[in-house]
C-alpha cells in the first residue's frame, strides 16, 4: 500500500461551469465537486461504465433521473442528501440557481453517452476523458 501526503485537486473547465476532481487516479471511487452556473445544465446522459450518488451542496436544482418505467422524471433537488445514479440510468443536472454538489462514484471509466447536450458535445469515451479539455473545447 502506498500513502500519499499529497493532496489531489484537478479542476476542469465546463461549458455549464466547472468540476474539482478531489481523488487521485487509481483510487477505489472517485470524488467531485461540480459548480453549476444558474440556467445550466448537464448533458441528458447515462454511463456504461460506473455509478454515481450526487449531493446538492448549496443552490437550487433539479435533477432528472429515468424511473423503473422507462420514464424520466423532474425531481427538485433536496440539500444535503444523495440520489442515486444506477449503471445505465438517463440522467441530468440542471441548476436554477448558481449552485454546488458533491458526486461520488465508482472510477471514471467506460462512456458517458451523451443523448441530448446543449453545447453539441460528443460521447465522452477513455479517450476523450484523457484529454486536459475532456473533448468539449476541441
Amino acid at each position: 500500500m502506498t500513502f500519499s501526503l499529497t493532496p489531489a485537486y484537478r479542476r476542469i473547465e465546463k461549458p455549464w461551469g466547472f468540476e474539482v476532481i478531489f481523488t487521485s487516479e487509481g483510487e477505489r471511487h472517485t470524488g467531485k465537486l461540480l459548480f453549476l452556473l444558474a440556467g445550466k445544465r448537464l448533458s441528458l446522459q447515462y454511463h456504461d461504465a460506473k455509478e454515481e450518488i450526487i449531493c446538492l451542496q448549496s443552490g437550487r436544482a433539479v435533477i432528472w433521473l429515468e424511473d423503473e418505467a422507462g420514464e424520466v422524471r423532474h425531481l427538485p433537488m433536496e440539500p444535503l442528501k444523495g440520489y442515486a445514479v444506477r449503471l445505465n440510468q438517463k440522467h441530468r443536472l440542471e441548476a436554477l440557481d448558481d449552485s454546488w454538489f458533491v458526486e461520488v462514484s465508482d472510477p471514471e471509466k467506460g462512456n458517458t453517452v451523451r443523448l441530448s447536450d446543449d453545447y453539441a458535445r460528443p460521447t465522452e469515451t477513455e479517450e476523450l476523458r484523457s484529454r486536459p479539455d475532456r473533448g468539449w473545447g476541441s
